[in-house]
Order: structure tokens, then C-alpha cells, then sequence
């Protein structure tokens, strides 16, 4: 499917569309960082944080609505004593999986090729 949108010569403008919405969604410092601490099982705002040091309560919770808003995750409200909060995947967010795992093979190969063209 994804070979008819090149022709060899150039990217077909739906193939550019299509990236440019999936970077959209997922840019950003922490959103990806987010959704990789969801992969496994859903999450409090508290677990979350504590998994992504350096971010922000603000940060996250403004992170979080985004990714709500693009359709990734889905936030639950549990009416138990006291109220909980959590945080879960969609199944586009799961679908995210794949994409993650190949940005991770490919950054792991392009950082070995680049320390080896230094030494």
C-alpha cells in the first residue's frame, strides 16, 4: 500500500499529508515519552509522572488533553472513594506500537553508523 504513494521520483501528496498529521499528533518533548509509559498497562497522573521525571505537572496534564483531543489515549474517571483518575491507550494509540518499535530500530542502527563514521 504504502509503495503506491512513491514513485520513485517523489512523495505523493497524501503520503506527505499522512506524515505530516502522524508527527503532528505525536511531536512534541513528551508525547511519545507518554505514550511508551502506556503501552503496558493504564496509569494514574501521579505514575506517569514519576516514570517521566523531568516533566512538569503542568506539562503533563497539558500533554495528556492533546493527546486525548488527537484521539491516543482516553481518560477514565473511576467514581470510587476517593475519585480516580486514569489514563489508557486507544486502539490507535496501541496502534502506535509498531511505529515506535521501527523509530527505535532505526535510531539505534543510524547512532551506531554515526559513531562509527567519528572513530
Amino acid at each position: 500500500m504504502i509503495e503506491s504513494y512513491f514513485d520513485g521520483i517523489s512523495c505523493h501528496k497524501d503520503y506527505v499529508l499522512a506524515v505530516k498529521d502522524t508527527l503532528n499528533v505525536v511531536s512534541g518533548k513528551w508525547k511519545l515519552a507518554i505514550v511508551c509509559s502506556l503501552f503496558h498497562e493504564k496509569k494514574r497522573f501521579s505514575e506517569i509522572e514519576r516514570m517521566i521525571p523531568p516533566i512538569t505537572p503542568r506539562m503533563l496534564s497539558k500533554e495528556l488533553r492533546e493527546l486525548e483531543v488527537n484521539g491516543v489515549i482516553v481518560r477514565n474517571v473511576i467514581t470510587s472513594m476517593p475519585i480516580v483518575i486514569e489514563y489508557d491507550l486507544t486502539l490507535s494509540g496501541r496502534e502506535l506500537r509498531g511505529v515506535v518499535d521501527k523509530m527505535v530500530e532505526w535510531g539505534l542502527l543510524h547512532r551506531q553508523a554515526t559513531i562509527s563514521e567519528l572513530t
